[in-house]
């Protein structure tokens, strides 16, 4: 069945007002109609079975028959600090952390990124391509993309969580594993590096606001890698993806 993404606030009882550009892909792409039965999705981690019923130039009303929340939203909530790669490595980091389930994306200028996250219309385009994904998985929630913010900015944002990690190649001591041992953290921070990895004053400003190093094993991985095998070993280690 069809799976449509529309706000909250355009559900009023049992009737939903799909607009913009779900309600053309509806009318246009799918040319569906009358009677044909879709999942909307508000976003916020539930899911609605609806049927189709009116259509007009910029909109489509469906009658809501039923509503669930979300099983494909995991309880350990990760944002992926990531250090700006190289176009289109963000773009790709973006796409599959959502699907692997990561909450939120925050984009971070670093000392030694090669490029650099400044322009709207660049992050209009990753929260596009966070949007499709999580309709292809399924997800409850869009995950966010944030505006691109310093390292420093980040180290406050990251200091927030419940737990927040930063892998890193020189760190011999503390294991991603053991970082996570014992701990049910509901929120979860990963900084992952760009291209040429972290300054050490850096890593100093992190480990000071207390984000711990961790190392990911004898191999380095590329910065597009990284993000999406740290997610999916906490989530596993959490025992999310049961």
């Amino acid at each position: 069945m069809a799976n449509f993404y529309i706000d909250k606030s355009d559900i009023t009882e049992n009737t939903a007002t799909i607009t913009g550009e779900e309600a053309q892909h509806i009318s246009r792409v799918l040319r569906m109609k009358k009677g044909d039965e879709v999942t909307l999705c508000d976003g916020e981690g539930n899911f609605y079975e609806a049927v189709l019923e009116e259509f007009s130039e910029k909109t489509v009303t469906a009658a809501i028959r039923s509503s669930r929340e979300a099983e494909t939203e995991p309880e350990t909530k990760i944002t992926i600090f990531q250090g700006v790669p190289k176009n289109p490595k963000l773009e790709t980091i973006v796409q599959k952390a959502t699907e692997i389930g990561v909450v939120r994306i925050v984009p971070v200028n670093t000392v030694r990124a090669v490029a650099k996250l400044d322009k709207s219309a660049k992050v209009d385009r990753l929260r596009k391509i966070a949007k499709e994904a999580a309709k292809q998985s399924k997800r409850g929630i869009i995950p966010y993309v944030n505006d691109a913010v310093s390292f420093k900015e980040a180290v406050k944002m990251a200091s927030e969580a419940d737990l927040a990690l930063i892998p890193y190649e020189e760190e011999r001591e503390v294991s991603l594993k053991k970082a996570l041992s014992g701990k049910k953290p509901k929120t979860v921070a990963v900084m992952i590096g760009p291209e040429g990895g972290f300054d050490k004053d850096e890593i100093n400003l992190a480990k000071e606001n207390g984000i711990t190093s961790v190392t990911l094993g004898k191999r380095i991985l590329r910065t597009e890698t990284a993000p999406l095998a740290v997610s999916a070993a906490i989530l596993y280690e959490l025992g999310e993806m049961e």
